[in-house]
């Protein structure tokens, strides 16, 4: 009875072990037509070595990016058109940041670290819908970590060995 107990216990913890060793959102759910705060977990470094970039791509839809800088790293905003222009609160947007890149710094392997950016979720994005954020690891001696693989229709992000954080859009909140 006690090794059956223990080998589930270890059966479990490795489950979850590997259920929790991608980067992932924070935040699981957030309405369309709202600012959103993307909180990035990385959990660990590349194949034993540390993770000295980190690399967000933006998704079409997703405009008013304002990353929070990271003491230790370099901060980038590379920007560019959108396929097509938003409403910003009145505003017509059509350009803005495509990618945030932090640099330089340091994650050991066996260190977690979170990389956390502001955003708006335009009202052009359907709720029901995961939004996806890939994101990239780099590490010494050109070894990464791709976070970049989106779930096809009828598969979960369980059936990926690498997916793409996502967050669950949700109906637009009625008033102010």
């Amino acid at each position: 009875m006690l090794k059956r107990t223990l080998a589930t216990v270890a059966a479990l913890a490795l489950g979850s072990s590997a259920a929790l060793a991608h980067v992932s959102l924070q935040l699981k759910e957030a309405p369309v037509g709202s600012t959103y705060r993307a909180i990035f977990q990385v959990p660990h470094g590349c194949e034993g070595k540390p993770t000295n970039v980190v690399r967000v791509q933006i998704p079409e839809g997703v405009i008013a990016v304002k990353p929070q800088p990271k003491a230790g790293w370099t901060l980038e905003k590379i920007k560019g058109a959108y396929a097509k222009s938003y409403d910003y609160y009145g505003t017509p947007t059509s350009e803005g940041v495509k990618e945030i890149v932090w640099s330089g710094g340091n994650l050991g392997d066996d260190e977690y670290d979170e990389f956390v950016l502001r955003v708006y979720l335009t009202k052009d994005l359907k709720a029901g819908e995961t939004l996806h954020f890939p994101v990239v690891q780099e590490c010494p001696d050109g070894v990464a970590e791709r976070w970049i693989e989106i779930p096809a229709a009828g598969q979960s992000e369980d059936d990926l060995e690498l997916p793409a954080p996502g967050v669950k859009l949700l109906e637009a909140v009625s008033g102010h």
